[in-house]
């Protein structure tokens, strides 16, 4: 039986989805008994590719990132230094991983470079996407690390893709929201715009002896960012019913009164109800809502990854999120796939809340959104932002020619793998899939093997394929060029992430591998034999404003 997959009520214009996924991104491991683990993300394709949705949208490989692209954000030293560094000659660099807080929270591993790469090029080219109208909605479930600073690792995160794809967003547009329902204060991206009204950072997280410690009420941010940073600190516990209380009626003030050209969305599942990490109590219906309800706003989107640390509800929720992205609603029955025994023993998509105390009192709640939304009045209205043409960057070009290159390779060479990822598969060229009898696609069979009466009795012809081959993959199509006015970017900001490649990645059957996922045994308990890992002892939460060095201009 075929998954189901329910469309949602009033989606009268079907969303472009970009979905970007990099299937090397499951190769890179933080290390044994530490809590972030990359697999996760590839649980989650797994069951976006065996629920169907590469039926609604298009999916892509992002070019990596470059240094010369991080250093939009990060310093050169910095970026450098994550190049340079590996297990094997780390301790050369015993002084610059004090000074960049790499080896605690934050360790060495095999391939960290190219991992950030994957990480933060999906999201910059989800940017670039969005502001091109190429898409409506662009997906990246690697990316949202938002803890990474300047010259800092902090929180697993190395480089701050979130950062990256602002900065992409604010070429194009004059105003970006910024939205953070991690259990987690987004504080790399707050730090970053803390001084500017060109980006709006609201984040809802847990707040008191918790890390990283930041994300205060009273941060509100200083200079022409006052009133732009907006924290809401939440207590242990809270509900679903208690979150969207306080998230829509505070997204729709900003919403009206900052009116932005587009959205970023982290949404950082540790939020969720039995998160090795966390302390809230959402469930995966409830996490979505906060998606859904951004999503109702028709602005270009940019979904997020970010923490989660019980993979198979990571998975869950992502997964679902990227159907309500699609416009539908992914059946709870959770399909066959390469993981499919980790989800036992209910083998529902769904992620319940616990019967967990709710710290967060109607009283608190109430307080503490009025003060949010009388800082939300006091920016009177959208600022306003000088109007200029567009600076054309090397990625301008690329995105909209992608295939512009591809005439100047001999004829006798191998074409690279990142052409042939980006051929894009006509409709119809595979009859018999999955997808049987969408869109006015026929059965097909044998003459031979009809019957008297006319009614096929054998096999059909090319007889059901995996996903593997049978999905449609829509690759990049023509595209009309950009408008030669618009906002005026931030000074300094150069290019963003190249073209990406169409890619259905398969996700078929495979034997297990010994990654350490969610420790789980045969009857669906957790094992204790190896105790997860927490993030680094949060520091005293400072009272002081402070804000990246050059917030809007890149690296000086």
């Amino acid at each position: 039986m075929a998954p189901e997959m329910i469309p949602l009520a009033g989606e009268e214009n079907k969303k472009r989805v970009c979905y970007f996924f990099d299937s090397d991104v499951s190769g890179f491991h933080y290390g044994p008994g530490h809590p972030m683990k990359p697999t996760r993300i590839r649980m989650c394709h797994s069951l976006v590719m065996n629920y169907g949705l590469y039926k609604k949208m298009e999916i892509f490989r992002a070019k990596p990132a470059t240094k010369r692209e991080m250093t939009q954000f990060h310093s050169d030293e910095y970026v450098e230094f994550l190049s340079r560094i590996t297990p094997s000659n780390m301790q050369n660099f015993t002084k610059e991983q004090h000074k960049y807080n790499v080896g605690d929270d934050c360790p060495v591993f095999d391939g960290l470079f190219e991992y950030c790469s994957i990480s933060a090029g999906g999201s910059m080219e989800g940017a670039a996407r969005l502001s091109r109208d190429k898409c409506d909605i662009a997906v990246n479930w690697a990316g949202g690390l938002h803890h990474a600073k300047k010259s800092e690792a902090s929180g697993f995160c190395y480089v701050n893709d979130i950062v990256l794809g602002i900065l992409e967003l604010l070429r194009y547009h004059s105003r970006v929201l910024y939205i953070d329902i991690d259990v987690h204060h987004g504080d790399g991206v707050e730090e970053a715009f803390y001084t500017t009204d060109r980006v709006m950072t609201c984040s809802f997280h847990k707040y008191g002896e918790f890390f990283p410690g930041t994300g205060e009420l009273r941060d509100i941010g200083i200079g022409k960012g006052k009133n732009y940073a907006l924290n809401f600190p939440l207590r242990d516990g809270i509900t679903d019913e208690s979150y969207r209380s306080v998230f829509e009626p505070v997204i729709r003030s900003v919403m009206e009164h900052y009116d932005p050209g587009a959205i970023v969305l982290q949404c950082g599942t540790d939020s969720l109800s039995g998160d090795k990490l966390g302390c809230l109590n959402l469930s995966m219906r409830g996490h979505a809502s906060c998606v859904k309800f951004v999503k109702s706003f028709n602005k270009p989107l940019l979904l997020l990854g970010g923490g989660g640390y019980t993979m198979r509800n990571v998975s869950r929720c992502w997964a679902y999120e990227t159907g309500l992205a699609a416009g539908v609603e992914l059946g709870s029955e959770i399909p066959m796939n390469e993981y499919y025994e980790y989800f036992g023993p209910d083998y529902e998509l769904d992620v319940k809340a616990s019967n967990m105390e709710d710290l967060n009192t109607p009283g608190y709640l109430e307080r503490v959104k009025n003060i949010i939304l009388e800082h939300v009045h006091q920016i009177g209205g959208p600022p306003s932002v000088q109007m200029q043409d567009i600076p054309r960057i090397p990625v301008d070009d690329i995105m909209d020619d992608p295939g512009r290159d591809d005439d100047l390779i001999p004829p006798d060479e191998r074409r690279p793998q990142s052409i042939l990822d980006s051929r894009r598969q006509a409709d119809g060229e595979l009859s018999d899939s999955d997808d049987e009898g969408e869109g006015g696609r026929r059965d097909h069979a044998s003459h031979r093997e009809l019957d008297g009466t006319g009614s096929a009795t054998g096999r059909r012809f090319g007889a059901a394929v995996g996903i593997m081959s049978s999905g449609s993959t829509h690759g990049v199509g023509p595209s009309v060029a950009p408008p030669v006015t618009s906002a005026a970017p931030p000074s300094g900001i150069s290019g963003t992430a190249g073209t990406g490649t169409a890619t259905a990645t398969a996700t078929g059957s495979s034997s297990q591998s010994d990654m350490d996922i969610d420790e789980e045994s045969s009857n669906g308990q957790i094992s204790t034999a190896t105790r997860p890992r927490s993030k680094s002892k949060p520091p005293a939460p400072s009272t002081s404003n402070t804000s990246a060095d050059v917030p809007m201009s890149g690296p000086s």
